[in-house]
């Protein structure tokens, strides 16, 4: 009995083994994780801004519409592509919904127009290191690192800095197996106990680890004692999530990611969670890749977002939308538009502004410098935006810039260069 017990704990704890890892290394608790809750969304291969956010109608930059056709909401001016959705969301739709609440970010300087270096730029606010975490990994190690799931990643960079682990959850039926390791392939009608055995089994182990913490014991035995617990208590708090997993799986890719994160957060067991989807680089055929990929990507927002409203935890969240470089003001001979190292970036939710832009670029599509106190235009004496000074107002807006972790992978953003009101 003794043999299968432990064997039974483990093969529970299979399911969150990545969560896990830094689990002994401190407190556990059993309170869910109230938010705010982080998503990034990453238009992997760098998305053409002048169809989205930074629209230009003139100098062939573009050629599905022109300067005349450029449309505006409050604050923002938007590319009008409705005409060539076929499937997804358009620039009009999107903005119609939730320009209120969106803060566009134009003329970031990304300061290379390569994929890897780029995304991890982008994600890190760290040019010239591959230690740094992203963002959504820092601010899930901050917050909550003892929750199960605390850092979900679809794909895009997503280092850690070993700061908390990194959970992959490809699929909604996986989730539920995850969910409900305690029962026969994650059916929680059929359970591997009833419920007064499995309390007697947490006491147990409770009562164990507690009394084991105060003899000397090697590391490696230690550790995995501590996983051990760990894994049992990791399944227990798993199990919220299966009340919030949706009978009817979406057939979108960022759909699907999104119920995924959004399941795990109403549960409390997770923090931040990294979404994307690529084959944005466009260097052939630029205005149809763009215009199949941009709707989808624009749907899957609105999609998490309404989702969100559904579980009432709207209010809560936190989101990022980005992508590693912006396309080439310029056609190639395939129709296609190549790297370019200026972009933008979206922000929305808890604790962000909306109706609201900053930064700007000019008629060639090249960054125009923002005054970093003011944060209007300043072409002469102002600062070029980069990665860094938007991860550094992120870690603001999370309440994470003096935690010890951040403090371990500093952004070396002079106070001088601090933008100061960016989230309004």
């Amino acid at each position: 009995m003794r043999r299968d017990f432990l064997k039974l704990c483990g093969l529970a704890g299979l399911g969150v083994a990545a969560p896990v890892l830094r689990a002994f290394a401190q407190p556990r608790h059993d309170e869910p994780y109230p938010g705010p809750y982080y998503v990034v969304f990453n238009a992997s291969g760098g998305w053409d801004t002048t169809y989205l956010m930074d629209p230009k109608g003139t100098n062939g930059i573009n050629r599905l519409y022109r300067e005349g056709d450029i449309l505006t909401k409050g604050a923002h001016k938007y590319a009008p592509i409705k005409q060539h959705v076929r499937a997804g969301m358009s620039n009009e739709d999107f903005y119609t919904e939730f320009g209120d609440e969106l803060l566009t970010f134009n003329g970031l300087d990304y300061s290379v127009n390569n994929h890897s270096p780029g995304a991890r730029y982008m994600a890190t606010g760290k040019l010239d290191s591959l230690a740094y975490p992203t963002f959504a990994a820092l601010v899930a190690a901050c917050r909550g690192s003892s929750c199960p799931l605390a850092f979900l990643t679809f794909g895009n960079y997503s280092a850690t800095g070993n700061l908390v682990a990194m959970s992959r959850v490809p699929y909604l039926p996986s989730l539920r197996t995850i969910a409900n390791a305690d029962a026969v392939g994650g059916n929680e009608r059929s359970p591997y106990h009833d419920r007064f055995a499995l309390d007697r089994i947490e006491e147990a182990l409770r009562d164990a680890n507690a009394a084991r913490s105060t003899q000397p014991r090697l590391p490696r035995a230690e550790r995995g004692e501590n996983m051990l617990y760990a894994a049992q208590a990791n399944s227990k708090a798993l199990e919220r999530v299966t009340q919030y997993i949706p009978a009817n799986v979406p057939r979108e890719r960022l759909s699907q990611q999104a119920e995924i994160a959004l399941a795990s957060f109403k549960a409390g067991v997770c923090v931040s969670a990294n979404l994307t989807i690529g084959q944005f680089d466009s260097h052939a055929n630029n205005d149809p890749d763009q215009m199949r990929l941009i709707p989808e990507f624009l749907a899957g927002i609105a999609y998490l977002l309404r989702r969100a409203g559904d579980l009432g935890i709207r209010d809560k969240l936190v989101v990022v939308v980005q992508s590693e470089m912006g396309r080439t003001p310029t056609y190639n001979g395939g129709n296609g538009k190549d790297h370019w190292s200026i972009g933008s970036a979206w922000f929305l939710g808890r604790g962000v502004k909306g109706n609201r832009v900053v930064g700007a670029t000019d008629a060639g599509q090249f960054a125009v410098p923002i005054d970093p106190a003011t944060l209007a235009t300043k072409p002469d004496g102002g600062i070029r935006v980069r990665p860094e000074h938007v991860h550094q107002a992120l870690r603001e807006l999370a309440g994470i810039a003096a935690h010890p972790m951040s403090q371990r992978f500093p952004l070396g953003v002079p106070e001088r260069e601090a933008l100061k009101g960016l989230w309004g």
